[in-house]
């Protein structure tokens, strides 16, 4: 945290600057595709319901293929951009955004949005998984069985921009951060584990047996 004052100090001797995300960036909408399009061999694609389910901050490859038949027909993230989850049947995950770091073009289902931008991807990416970016945008989303939020909804959220070193530096942090605690889940898992091969016991007749796993 030392690194990440001293930068603070440094670059922001009068505190972040705050913008909307349609000032720092483009908001366009995917295209449609249904799982009838998928295949085996094909062209990368995301669809919106593997963003609530499968992806996490970034992803550098995509779950799902779909026909190269359609390929022209969609739309595409770039490296580095980042993809916006625009509808859903839960309020609470819509607006959850993946960084796209693949080399190659993924091809971006219409239930989400393509945010391109000149700022780091994963730290865009942690900002809108924070309550105060959710607690903005919750009042954009329609609700009914299918809840949505269009791009000018989004584009109005505003969130911290300070200068990339700083971007950077809290990236750092924050994927050291995660990474012990999935590690730390990880041994949580094991720990159980071997806790309960340890002490599951049952009663045969009046003999007490461990059972073997």
């Amino acid at each position: 945290m030392s690194r990440l004052r001293e930068l603070m100090e440094e670059l922001c001797p009068n505190g972040v600057e705050y913008k909307q995300l349609g000032e720092i960036g483009t908001l366009v909408r995917g295209k449609r595709f249904v799982k009838n399009d998928f295949a085996d061999i094909g062209v990368p694609a995301i669809h919106y319901g593997e963003m609530y389910t499968y992806y996490g901050i970034s992803s550098s490859e995509a779950k799902t293929k779909i026909r190269a038949e359609i390929s022209s027909k969609m739309r595409y993230a770039q490296t580095n951009d980042v993809i916006i989850v625009g509808a859903g049947e839960t309020v609470e995950d819509i607006g959850i955004g993946v960084a796209w770091l693949g080399k190659d073009d993924v091809a971006v289902h219409d239930a989400c949005y393509i945010f391109r931008h000149n700022m780091n991807p994963i730290y865009v990416s942690y900002l809108l998984r924070t309550e105060s970016y959710h607690k903005q945008i919750k009042k954009y989303i329609t609700t009914g069985k299918i809840s949505s939020i269009s791009a000018q909804g989004l584009a109005k959220a505003i969130i911290p921009v300070p200068p990339l070193e700083i971007q950077n530096e809290i990236v750092k942090l924050l994927d050291n951060f995660t990474k012990l605690t999935a590690e730390l889940t990880l041994r949580k898992k094991q720990y159980n584990f071997y806790r309960d091969s340890l002490l599951n016991f049952v009663r045969v007749d009046n003999t007490i047996v461990q059972i073997d796993r």
